[in-house]
């Protein structure tokens, strides 16, 4: 279910931006406004999101659809090391197998040079400052879903919180890192275009930014206060996480 979560999820990116990007697409010729199309892109992959969320298989797995969000939950001790390490695995089997899908499904548009399989790399600003914005987002990312998923009356919109910070993101931050969040993400696009610059920075910053909002939020509510590691709790689907969800509509 996170293989084809994050599979679907890279697809529909691939599929968007080449829409949007490839010059010989008539979308890119009616919008030449380049911010617009953007925010199209934003708006698009945050639909994206909200329906894998919501689809069975998120409501079954979580849709974490990241390796460094499924290690900030094994951190929290709320998913087991055995769990973890075949959702991180899948996880980039999956996002590789989407892009590949894109690629047979698109041709070489998805290789032109505006859509280059999606890669996420440094903006010119250089490294350090992609380094910073992408811990930086990863942070509030996490620290938002914390807050959110643990609150009893904010617990239900916690995949829109995450949808509206990817859309925004995207729109605006993605000049200066990409825009990944997430190092499948990023190595999924990579190894086709075979662009490895800096690609340290797509596997540094996000665990180092959900990492750190783990630890600030159990600090600042305390471990007994995570409850459980999905983004939508609000369905009968089996969850395999250490979960005490029902508890939070006991407080």
């Amino acid at each position: 279910m996170e293989a084809a979560e994050l599979g679907l999820f890279m697809l529909s990116a691939c599929v968007v931006t080449t829409l949007l990007e490839y010059p010989e697409s008539p979308i890119h010729r009616l919008l030449p406004n380049a911010f617009l199309r953007q925010l199209l892109n934003g708006l698009a992959m945050a639909v994206t999101l909200l329906l894998l969320i919501h689809s069975r298989w998120g409501k079954r797995s979580g849709a974490h659809m990241n390796p460094a969000l499924t290690l900030m939950f094994l951190r929290l001790k709320k998913i087991a090391a055995w769990d973890a390490a075949f959702y991180i695995f899948f996880q980039f089997a999956g996002g590789f197998a989407g892009v590949v899908a894109a690629y047979l499904l698109i041709g070489s548009g998805l290789a032109h040079p505006r859509v280059n399989f999606v890669v996420t790399e440094p903006g010119m600003w250089g490294t350090g400052m992609a380094f910073a914005a992408e811990t930086s987002i990863t942070f509030l990312m996490a620290l938002t879903v914390l807050i959110t998923s643990n609150h009893k009356k904010l617990s239900r919109l916690t995949p829109y919180f995450a949808a509206t910070l990817l859309a925004s993101y995207i729109t605006f931050e993605a000049p200066l890192s990409g825009m990944s969040l997430n190092p499948a993400r990023t190595l999924s696009s990579a190894i086709p275009a075979h662009s490895f610059h800096a690609l340290w920075i797509y596997f540094a910053a996000p665990v180092l930014g959900m990492w750190t909002a783990g630890e600030i939020f159990q600090l600042a509510r305390s471990k007994h206060r995570i409850f459980c590691a999905k983004y939508h709790h609000h369905n009968s689907e089996r969850c395999i996480f250490r979960c005490r969800y029902a508890e939070l509509n006991e407080d």
